[in-house]
């Protein structure tokens, strides 16, 4: 897209979302409380999406338990940090077990995501803290979760909910579904504004 027509974009999306000033501030702050576990498979063969989702069941199984007592996402990525080595060699252990040589990276990392639903809530488009693994060359569809509040870790205590973290109005944003009083246009120009945003930082200036 041609550098005027992203600029008209920009026009409609801040018209609209002057008109949902409230929700896209709240869009806006649900991202600094929550950190995301993405993987990304080496090509989108049925082969490689398979060995996607054994990784990732090993990375789940390998962390259990290790964001236990953890009250903030602060503390969270601490935590994930100090085992990115072990979850880093689990994941190859897997893929060599599987019969693959691929190499996995895995970092810590702040990335877009468009509107993505998880169990019953939406998480609004926007860029976010994530562990991400990357298994070869990364270039397959991915699969993602929630990793804190620890919404898909095992945990040997009551984990983190997100009503832990988000404060009332948020936890209205994110569980809203649909249509219903003109939330899938809400969460759409927010998607469009932050698709917006990340273009612009990913620019270089030209001088």
């Amino acid at each position: 897209m041609k550098i005027w027509e992203k600029s008209i974009l920009l026009g409609i999306v801040l018209t609209v979302l002057f008109t949902f000033t409230g929700f896209a501030a709240g869009c806006e702050d649900i991202p600094n409380h929550i950190l995301r576990l993405h993987v990304l498979a080496n090509s989108d063969s049925q082969q490689d999406q398979a060995l996607k989702l054994k990784v990732r069941d090993r990375i789940l199984s390998e962390s259990g338990g290790i964001l236990d007592g953890v009250k903030n996402k602060a503390n969270a990525e601490k935590a994930v940090s100090l085992v990115i080595p072990k979850i880093r060699e689990a994941a190859e252990d897997e893929v060599r077990r599987q019969g693959y040589s691929y190499a996995v990276q895995v970092e810590m990392t702040n990335m877009y995501f468009s509107t993505r639903q998880y169990g019953g809530v939406t998480l609004p488009a926007g860029a976010y803290d994530a562990l991400r693994v990357t298994i070869g060359s990364g270039r397959g569809h991915n699969w993602w979760c929630v990793l804190f509040p620890a919404l898909c870790l095992p945990a040997a205590e009551a984990p983190s909910e997100l009503d832990d973290v988000l404060n009332q109005s948020e936890m209205r944003i994110v569980q809203e579904q649909g249509s219903t009083n003109g939330y899938e246009v809400k969460f759409k120009s927010v998607e469009m504004y932050e698709q917006f945003r990340d273009w612009l930082k990913q620019m270089k200036p030209a001088f």
